[in-house]
């Protein structure tokens, strides 16, 4: 995690990105991703994502939106909204400028990211064949048009007459044939390609050094992709719209050396245009070359990185402790600590809250080829212990539901009504770990809990998990914090050392196979645990040709209960997104999963 620059740097640095674009006379702030990573792109310990990471991330981004532990805010003075703002009139501002909180990415190479902290802005640089929309319809992107085999197996896609790279060069099928090469390309590093393009034919044997071309990839022309996958899937275009399966530009790949990524020749809807988040911000300008409607508004997205400023104190007092006069956060994520404020019916703020349930888990892992974790019986007691309704009451405030299961309840098309998960007894955690090999608590060996952080206080959940075994089963949980990039490098190691970690996963795409099958299928590069159960990968292999919906559904119904029942995780809460937005951004929405969301956004003009 990187040290925070000083409030002269931070000054500085934005005023010279923001120059005669705020004195202007627009009083706006920043708001954005999370300042740090949150179990979905959000916690720490996150929004993938960390939207999370939170993400995801998560996964997601992770990876797949991962991300770690919730992000808590502390508690600023009491701020009222600046009297001189005025209502918006309706009519659009001269200057059409955003600015969030931001948070340093661990890399903004598409085929690289696997975490919400990345895709807040790689969904916005670069883009695919396929994306969703903000109501999560799956459309065409860079693809105008796109046809199915009747077998379901070969796809192929027609580009856009006007796809074009930010510099205004055209996208071919060789660009996306160069790209695919490259995510599946050993040399590259991906840790994502397996997972999301390993149903191409091909891919696996690159990836493994087998072959030296990715067969199922073909450009049949300047405008037509075909893809060829290796049995029908149902979920396969939705995995078309994360970023490892993006077009890249060959030439500032190879040409801009390690960090091309700090100034790509991207396709989507936004551009880097200033990339310095060590000196306090990274700023994205409007895509003038953008192909497809809508086309941005907003002239730059500003995200402030590393302030030492408060969100809540940059949304309602401004920006003026960090240099930047008038100018105020037009968005925030709004932490724990900061919801009796925000919730307050008498408080000006309780108006521009908006809340969304998002597509994402957050969880404590289990490394089940590590001791005492190779044991079923240990890891169930684990479970036992912890009191999660209570402790993710008490935690959150009652803002967000306890985790019974895998999958959030609010997946489309998904539910498992019936799904038993444990219950809090913590005698029947000591019994089962008497019944155990070790016998006794006192025979286990040490146990260290690896989360995202920079030291410091590990946060209250942490805090909250690590009483909770000490009182109920007298085990001493360590805590290892490790900077997010390391801590999902170490994630990534297929020699994983932790032995329990805190995590979040952030849908990548709104289907259960992004949950089930990616975190638990042995063969699954995003299985960091290294689960393993015969017969949850033959329900999982079965439910992923099946194309009869309702007998999908029980499939992937049937593999959740097994997994809960083997305890690979211990399900903490499902996350809810908390932002508060000002009146006069117009149509900024906060989706569920990591897809771009600035294209739509507005800034009103004052009356």
């Amino acid at each position: 995690m990187q040290k925070h620059p000083s409030k002269k740097i931070i000054g500085v640095a934005l005023a010279l990105l923001l120059g005669l674009n705020l004195a202007c006379g627009l009083s706006q702030g920043l708001g954005q991703a999370n300042p740090t990573p949150t179990i979905d792109l959000n916690s720490s310990g996150e929004s993938s994502s960390a939207q999370a990471e939170n993400s995801g991330a998560v996964a997601q981004q992770p990876t797949a939106a991962t991300v770690p532990a919730a992000t808590q805010e502390s508690e600023p003075p009491a701020a009222a909204m600046p009297a001189d703002k005025a209502a918006p009139s309706g009519q659009l501002a001269e200057r059409q400028i955003m600015i969030l909180p931001g948070a340093e990415p661990p890399t903004l190479d598409p085929h690289l990211s696997g975490d919400a902290n990345s895709a807040e802005y790689v969904v916005e640089i670069f883009s695919g064949l396929m994306a969703y929309d903000q109501d999560l319809n799956l459309i065409p992107d860079l693809a105008e048009s796109y046809d199915i085999s009747d077998d379901g197996m070969v796809y192929t896609f027609k580009l856009r007459d006007n796809a074009r790279f930010q510099d205004g060069k055209a996208i071919t099928a060789e660009d996306f044939k160069w790209s695919f090469e490259r995510a599946c390309d050993p040399a590259t590093g991906s840790h994502t390609a397996d997972t999301y393009l390993g149903d191409i034919v091909g891919c696996r044997s690159k990836l493994q050094h087998e072959a030296k071309e990715v067969k199922g990839v073909q450009a049949l022309d300047d405008r037509t992709v075909q893809i060829t996958i290796d049995e029908p899937k149902g979920f396969f275009l939705a995995k078309m719209t994360y970023p490892t399966a993006y077009v890249l530009d060959k030439e500032t790949v190879e040409n801009g050396g390690a960090d091309w990524y700090k100034s790509p020749n991207g396709s989507g809807p936004f551009m880097v245009d200033t990339y310095a988040p060590e000196e306090g911000g990274i700023v994205l300008a409007k895509n003038e070359n953008y192909y497809r409607d809508p086309q941005p508004t907003l002239e730059r997205v500003i995200f402030v990185t590393g302030s030492p400023i408060n969100p809540l104190e940059g949304y309602t007092a401004g920006l003026g402790r960090i240099g930047l006069d008038g100018a105020y956060f037009d968005a925030i994520p709004v932490g724990t600590a900061n919801m009796p404020q925000v919730t307050d019916p008498n408080n000006p703020l309780s108006k521009e809250l908006h809340t969304v349930n998002s597509f994402s888990v957050f969880y404590i892992g289990f490394n089940v080829n590590k001791p005492p974790f190779d044991d079923r019986n240990i890891r169930r007691a684990f479970n036992l212990a912890l009191d999660k309704a209570r402790m993710v009451k008490l935690v959150f405030q009652g803002n967000v539901p306890v985790a019974n299961g895998i999958v959030p309840p609010n997946m489309p098309g998904y539910q498992n009504p019936d799904l038993s998960d444990f219950e809090f007894d913590p005698e029947q955690a000591l019994q089962l770990i008497a019944d155990s090999p070790y016998g006794d608590v006192s025979e286990l060996p040490d146990i260290t809990l690896n989360v995202s952080g920079a030291g410091g206080s590990a946060g209250p959940l942490v805090e909250a998990i690590v009483q909770s075994y000490k009182d109920n089963l007298g085990v001493e949980v360590n805590v290892e914090q490790t900077p997010w990039p390391d801590f999902l490098a170490g994630l990534n190691n297929p020699k994983m050392s932790y032995q329990m970690y805190q995590l979040g996963w952030i849908a990548d795409y709104p289907d259960p196979q992004n949950f089930l099958e990616v975190l638990f299928h042995t063969e699954s590069t995003q299985n960091h645990g290294g689960y393993s159960n015969p017969d949850v990968d033959a329900l999982l292999d079965q439910a992923r040709g099946e194309l009869d919906s309702q007998k999908r559904l029980k499939l992937y119904q049937q593999a959740e209960q097994l997994i809960l029942e083997d305890a690979a995780w211990v399900p903490l809460y499902f996350n809810v997104e908390d932002w508060l937005i000002k009146p006069y951004v117009q149509d900024f929405q906060i989706p569920p999963i990591q897809i771009p969301k600035f294209q739509y956004v507005k800034i009103l003009a004052d009356e």
